[in-house]
């Protein structure tokens, strides 16, 4: 089994064909986008191909490491990532065919009209090295 990340993205992927931003969709049409969200999800479970899924709120800080005895600091001129990742799951499969496979389904979720969104998703293999690996940790 290998496990895969697919992210779904607001901004900084490919527009997708039904390219109507969520806060112009009804409320039918978000209900709709979530059951199949959760249908999907439920169908994933049941195969044994879950791992894990959230949908991440729009609101984000940026924080980073400051020096010793700092406070951390936050914000900055980074491209935020609370306006490009919508959500993630991930998916532990036999190959990456069935990854591929797993991301097209997901991508035909309903949006604007109820019709299929054909999203782009990405999909990124988890590293598969072992923590103990010295080309996971070099000089450790």
């Amino acid at each position: 089994m290998a496990k895969y990340l697919l992210l779904k993205h607001y901004r900084g992927a490919p527009a997708p064909a039904n390219d109507v931003p969520m806060e112009r969709w009804t409320p039918e049409e978000i209900s709709a986008h979530v059951q199949y969200m959760r249908d999907f999800a439920d169908g994933l479970v049941k195969t044994g191909e879950y791992v894990d899924g959230q949908a991440l709120a729009p609101e984000g800080t940026w924080v980073r490491y400051d020096g010793e005895g700092r406070p951390p600091v936050t914000d900055g001129p980074f491209a935020e990532t609370k306006d490009l990742i919508a959500g993630w799951m991930v998916i532990d499969v036999d190959s990456y065919e069935r990854a591929l496979e797993l991301a097209g389904e997901l991508s035909a979720a309903p949006g604007a009209g109820g019709k299929p969104i054909h999203e782009w998703l990405e999909l990124r293999p988890f590293y598969a090295a072992s923590p103990t690996d010295p080309e996971c940790h070099p000089g450790g």
